[in-house]
Order: C-alpha cells, then structure tokens, then sequence
C-alpha cells in the first residue's frame, strides 16, 4: 500500500471507539480505512470493520453492511473471524438511509458486546447534501457517536459537514486530502464491481425450497420472480442472501438460489429492493 505522509501523521494511538470515514467516491476513502484498522491492533487487542459501503461492498455482497472483528493481532484483509450483516435491500442508500443507520447501530452495537475497543466505520460515498449525503453523515454522527470523523477530501465538497463538526465538541475532526494514488471509476466499472461482488458470494450457491408462510416476512410477501432477499436469524441479522427463482405462492413455498445449506436457524424473511438476474447478477435493466 502507497501510504500518502499525511497518513503517517495521525496519532493513532489516541483513537478509540468509533472511527467514522467519509469520502466521495474514489477519494482512497476505504483504502484509508483498512490502513487504519491495520494500524489500530498496534494499540488495541480487538478492532473491528465495518463495511458501510451497501454499493461497493468490500466485504461481502452489495445491499449488505458488513461487520468483521479479526481475531487479535490480525493484521490481514479482509479481516478472519467472525462476520455479522444487516441487509439493506438496495446498492444505494437513497430511499433506504433509514435500515442503513439502523443496520449501523446494530452492528456497532455487536462489535462493541464482542469487546472491539476500535471500530472503523467505512461509509458509503453519497455525499451530496442535495441527494441526502450530509443528513445521511449526521445521522451517522449523532447515533453512533464516533470519537472521531476523518474527512477525506479532493477539495472542499466536505465543509458544509466538517466545519459545524470543527466547532462541535461531539466529536474530532482529521483532515485528510484525496490520496494521489486513488483513481476514478466511471458507472459500467462500478456495475461490472457490483456483479462481480455478487458472482463471488452466490459461485457456490444452490436452490433451496423457502416454505415462506412458516415465517415471518418483511416487509410483506410479496415475492417476485429475480427479487433478492435475506435469510434472518432472530437477532435480524443476515445468515444469507438468496435469489427467488422460482416456486407456487398459492401453495406458499418459492424456491431460492442461495449458498445457506439449510433453512435451520432462519427466523424471518426480508425481501428487498432489488431485482437480480441468477445468471449474470446484474439488474435485467442493466443486461449482461
């Protein structure tokens, strides 16, 4: 990893507690962050990840958030060890910033009961305040109450939320600039990541009978042919993503691609936003 000399110059020995990461897009923002959950077991014995991204998920599929708590002095990424999500249901949080923060909370909260004195969370690269960025941060800020916010930026496209966050005790602010190194994607190459992303966690996957009127579904049953759900224990989180494929709701099973062997410790169903072609795992509007 290039690592920029800004980087160099935090004092990570004085981080704690929730480390929030926003960036636009393409900034170096998760880059950054695995060099910060790296460099926090030189001072903590249980760090954990969070993969806020619900578009280009680094640790697991899209429409998911990931926590990971790699086991002490783990210096690898992705991180070993136990791994917990919350489904979102879409790859954008627009019209979903809602279960986003919710999902967040939770798997904060988990990270925290698993005894993680550092937690890096990695955010989603919406920043725009006019599509809902800096009330999505906000939010962000004020539920899970970070002990510091690094602010990546390329120019100044962050102030309208740093510079309130300056002046506020609430938190600490570290500015960082874009790393050079980091490159733009256009949207085809953010598709192509998306598919690529789902292909790997769905390569081993097999149908599965879903008699879905044995359980709870959220928000309602109404399945659809290609839609993407998740299986969910009682805790609400996920234990696997699947793809409806098929099956008879009259008679109230479908059939879903999934890599979940069985349907043991399933307590409810929650069904997306997105639709999702089992071959290509592309959306069918997006096509192969």
């Amino acid at each position: 990893m290039d690592v920029p000399p800004a980087w160099n110059r935090i004092t990570i020995s004085a981080l704690e507690g929730v480390v929030l990461i926003v960036g636009a897009t393409d900034t170096g923002k998760s880059t950054f962050a695995r060099y910060l959950y790296r460099r926090l077991y030189e001072h903590h014995e249980r760090v954990a990840f969070v993969d806020g991204d619900v578009g280009q998920a680094t640790l697991g599929p899209p429409t998911t958030l990931t926590l990971a708590l790699g086991e002490p002095g783990d210096d690898a990424f992705p991180p070993s060890g136990v791994r917990y999500r919350m489904f979102v249901g879409a790859t954008s949080p627009y019209r979903h910033m809602l279960p986003l923060v919710v999902g967040a909370r939770r798997l904060v909260e988990k990270a925290r009961a698993e005894g993680a004195t550092a937690i890096v969370y990695d955010t989603t690269g919406l920043v725009d305040p006019a599509h809902g960025g800096g009330e999505l941060k906000m939010a962000l800020v004020n539920l899970l109450r970070p002990s510091a916010v690094v602010g990546i930026q390329r120019r100044s496209e962050l102030e309208y939320l740093l510079l309130p966050l300056r002046r506020s005790q609430r938190t600490r602010v570290i500015d960082l600039r874009a790393a050079p190194a980091a490159q733009r994607r256009d949207m085809s190459t953010r598709r192509e990541y998306r598919a690529a992303q789902f292909r790997r966690y769905f390569q081993d996957a097999r149908p599965l009978r879903l008699p879905h009127n044995r359980f709870a579904v959220f928000p309602s049953p109404q399945f659809a042919f290609r839609r993407l759900l998740a299986l969910e224990d009682q805790e609400g989180f996920a234990l696997a993503l699947g793809i409806v494929t098929g099956g008879d709701l009259g008679a109230g099973w479908v059939t879903v691609l999934t890599p979940l062997p069985s349907l043991e410790g399933v307590d409810a169903v929650h069904l997306g936003d997105l639709a999702l072609s089992p071959q290509t795992f592309t959306k069918p509007e997006e096509g192969v």
